[in-house]
């Protein structure tokens, strides 16, 4: 009685995990703050910002909304609204996307290695909601450069 008594209860365990280990399975193993599924991303992100931040995209070179934005401000995640960088960081780097030389914090990025099609480079992820935003470079020694789609980004004015 004691081990049908002991199997009910750990077959009932394992059913209750699969559902755990099947998220976990799905997002690589991180755990984000702000989580939501893909319909609910579809249902609050343009196409192309979905593609961008949810499916790891790369908009168009020169056609980003904040490649010529000169005003001073706060550029935040479209998808969660954390705080990424702050205008004074932003440069024109000549490569066709938005550029900066620092986040406003360390905390609100991560960076992740990146050998994707056959490339040694960083993956820039909001720490907050794991969306992709870019990547980063360092082909200047000492200069850092944020490399940046616009279709990640909310532009906060004045902050």
């Amino acid at each position: 009685m004691k081990r049908r008594d002991l199997l009910r209860c750990l077959s009932g365990t394992l059913l209750l995990s699969l559902p755990a280990m099947a998220v976990f399975a799905q997002d690589g193993g991180k755990r984000y703050p702000v989580e939501k599924t893909d319909a609910e991303w579809k249902r609050i992100l343009t196409p192309e910002q979905y593609y961008v931040t949810r499916q790891k995209g790369t908009e168009r070179a020169f056609a980003g909304k904040y490649l010529n934005n000169k005003e001073k401000g706060m550029y935040r995640c479209v998808c969660c609204g954390n705080e990424l960088f702050h205008s004074d960081a932003k440069f024109d780097s000549g490569t066709g996307w938005p550029s900066f030389s620092r986040p406003v914090s360390g905390r609100n990025i991560e960076e992740i290695k990146d050998t994707s099609y056959g490339m040694n480079r960083t993956e820039l992820v909001c720490s907050r909601c794991g969306a992709h935003l870019g990547h980063l470079y360092t082909d200047v020694p000492g200069k850092p450069r944020y490399s940046v789609n616009s279709a990640a980004l909310q532009f906060e004015k004045g902050h």
